[in-house]
């Protein structure tokens, strides 16, 4: 007789007992959203695509008009590899890898994890997930971009959101925009999540810089366009009014059991 039905047979069973609770994990609230955004951007005709997070220079930089003495480059804290590899500090260089293999029109997202060597805080950390997006076409112009952007948040917060474009610079766009919407978890108030302004930035981007499509092998007399980035933290603190991004990557099972 087996240990195990000997000790069956020794202790007996209770048929009568309550059977124990099975336990259900929880899909995490990044991947809820990302599953959202990409879900809506569907609807709105775009398509999924995406990227390695190990690039080379020429991607992650060179061909996004950010040369080697750009000082531009000082506004990406990136975490270089051996053989001038690096982790991607953005997913634009998803965009010029299917440039270099489609020709416009089209309209793409590119989700996926971006990796920056800088302070982390409530709103900051060294990993963290982007939406990039990109549409090209002959005749499209910034009214595309902001009524993307517009149908995108009434989506996805299912209500009008106050929001406010302010003039920015992106070495691959021009002209170019910050666009912010009010934050949602302080209400405009004024918060760490928001650094006290009652803002958070949450889709910069701007019409395509010509020297990009050169890169690619188009001729921008023909071709025009817009590209932005999304935070899917940041959407995420906003949507569910959590106030430390630092949260999502705690491992804390009471942070993930909310959801």
């Amino acid at each position: 007789m087996g240990l195990y039905n000997l000790k069956i047979k020794q202790q007996g069973i209770d048929v009568t007992a309550p059977g124990k609770k099975q336990f259900f994990g929880h899909l995490h609230p990044l991947t809820l959203v990302r599953r959202q955004v990409e879900e809506i951007f569907q609807q709105m005709g775009f398509s999924i695509i995406g990227g390695p997070e190990i690039e080379t220079e020429w991607y992650n930089f060179d061909a996004l008009n950010i040369p080697k003495d750009h000082p531009a480059r000082d506004m990406w804290d990136t975490l270089w590899l051996k053989n001038k590899l690096l982790l991607r500090t953005h997913t634009s260089p998803v965009q010029i890898r299917y440039m270099e293999k489609h020709q416009p029109p089209f309209r793409i997202i590119a989700p996926g994890r971006v990796f920056r060597h800088e302070a982390t805080d409530a709103s900051h950390d060294v990993q963290f997930y982007h939406v990039e997006g990109l549409m090209i076409g002959k005749d499209i112009s910034m009214a595309n971009f902001k009524a993307i952007a517009k149908e995108f948040f009434q989506r996805f917060f299912n209500k009008e959101v106050k929001i406010r474009m302010r003039p920015g610079y992106f070495p691959f766009t021009e002209p170019s925009f910050e666009m912010d919407i009010q934050c949602l978890v302080c209400k405009g108030k004024g918060c760490s999540t928001c650094g006290q302004t009652g803002w958070i930035e949450l889709w910069p981007g701007g019409m395509v810089h010509p020297n990009v499509f050169k890169a690619v092998g188009y001729n921008p007399k023909f071709w025009q366009g817009f590209a932005f980035c999304i935070s899917l933290d940041r959407l995420a603190m906003m949507k569910y009014k959590i106030n430390d991004i630092r949260l999502f990557y705690s491992n804390d099972l009471r942070f993930l059991e909310q959801f």
